[in-house]
């Protein structure tokens, strides 16, 4: 059917010529089509160019092309996104801007056939499997990559005048809950072996994000432990007001550092 004819299916719903039922095997439109159009819940469609929804990407072209810049800016700094994580930005893109859309709310994820129009409309993109790449490659260490980083920090500097205070440095660190190697002891002068209890334990990884600023102030830090359930001994000891995390990884996840950033504010 054309658009005249949805137009003529449209028009005597909307006037009262005849009911939804009716018209939706008069004219073979669903009947849940006809009555979205004409509650005017469609509200995507443009005036004489009415769309059904049925096809129409989720989101507006300037929403897409924001989340393609991003995509390829990450991958550009050796941060690219898997399919999972666009499908999740995608999610939260439609929460946070109320865009109507037939997400999955309980895994909190767009489904994969929202993927495939996205990778259709946006044929600059494809999927690639990454080569491992060192971290000093990926930083470009050379006179010139580092150049232009001091260039870029003295324009943010004469445009925003940062204070000392204000100028942080943040990074995580491994720490192993095994002491490597026993310190000295005072031991019985004469002694030729002197023994000591230590663990049987290989050691356990523990993720610790260390933040410091240019006057040496730093951010009580956040630890981030290997286990699902946390034990309040483990944080014995630590400097006051460091926070703990857990995941059964150790390591630094997407929404802990969400949640680090609340702590560093």
């Amino acid at each position: 059917m054309g658009q005249q004819g949805y137009g003529e299916c449209y028009c005597s719903c909307f006037e009262g010529e005849m009911g939804l039922k009716r018209a939706s095997k008069a004219f073979e439109v669903p009947k849940t089509t006809l009555r979205r159009r004409v509650k005017g819940t469609n509200i995507y469609a443009k005036q004489g160019d009415k769309s059904l929804g049925r096809l129409k990407p989720t989101f507006p072209p300037e929403i897409e092309e924001e989340l393609v810049s991003y995509i390829i800016r990450m991958e550009e700094m050796m941060f690219g996104t898997t399919t999972t994580d666009v499908r999740r930005l995608a999610y939260q893109l439609a929460v946070r801007n109320q865009i109507p859309n037939k997400f999955d709310d309980d895994k909190e994820i767009a489904g994969l056939d929202w993927l495939a129009g996205f990778m259709k409309r946006h044929p600059q993109l494809s999927l690639r499997t990454p080569e491992a790449t060192s971290a000093a490659r990926a930083r470009g260490f050379n006179q010139t990559a580092v150049g232009k980083f001091f260039d870029l920090l003295e324009s943010l500097m004469e445009e925003h005048h940062f204070e000392p205070h204000n100028i942080y440095n943040v990074d995580e660190t491994g720490m192993s809950t095994v002491q490597g190697k026993p310190s000295k002891i005072i031991a019985k002068k004469g002694r030729r072996q002197v023994g000591t209890l230590t663990s049987a334990e290989r050691g356990t990884l523990v993720t610790a994000e260390i933040c410091i600023n240019v006057t040496g102030s730093f951010v009580p830090p956040l630890f981030i432990f290997p286990r699902v359930r946390m034990k309040p001994e483990l944080m014995d000891g630590a400097p006051i007001g460091s926070i703990y995390e857990c995941h059964k990884s150790g390591w630094m996840q997407l929404p802990i550092f969400a949640r680090w950033f609340l702590h560093f504010h």
